[in-house]
């Protein structure tokens, strides 16, 4: 027995997109102004009204596009793109050993204190 899923499914693409948005199906319901059981049913349904798919695009802040075409291989290749892109490898790495810029601020802190010291040490021989 072999399932055959049909690659223009609607509702599954709604249901991923809503997962992906880490939403559940009452805040998409809320969203719509509706109950959990008809978010349930636009998921299993392999086709959508128009204007049903404009209410479910506007409640999930994407566009009816973006629902029609939708697909985990364009997912996939979005984000790899931001990352060979440079959104994310903006090459902005640490070129300075962090614990020296320590080191080098107590020394800077160390010899203020120095300074200090003798200053006040000529202001109390100066009396």
């Amino acid at each position: 027995m072999s399932a055959t899923i049909k690659p223009y499914h609607i509702g599954r693409k709604i249901s991923r997109i809503r997962e992906l948005k880490d939403m559940k199906q009452e805040a998409l319901a809320q969203a719509m102004g509706t109950n959990q059981q008809a978010i349930s049913a636009i998921e299993n349904s392999e086709n959508i009204d128009e204007e049903k798919l404009k209410e479910v695009a506007k409640a999930l802040g994407v566009t009816v596009e973006a629902i029609k075409n939708f697909s985990e291989e364009n997912v996939i290749n979005y984000f790899n793109n931001i990352y060979d892109n440079g959104v994310f490898n903006t090459g902005n790495y640490c070129n300075f050993n962090p614990l020296d810029k320590v080191v080098e601020l107590y020394e800077r802190l160390v010899q203020a204190e120095k300074d200090k010291n003798e200053y006040l040490e000529k202001l109390i021989k100066g009396k």
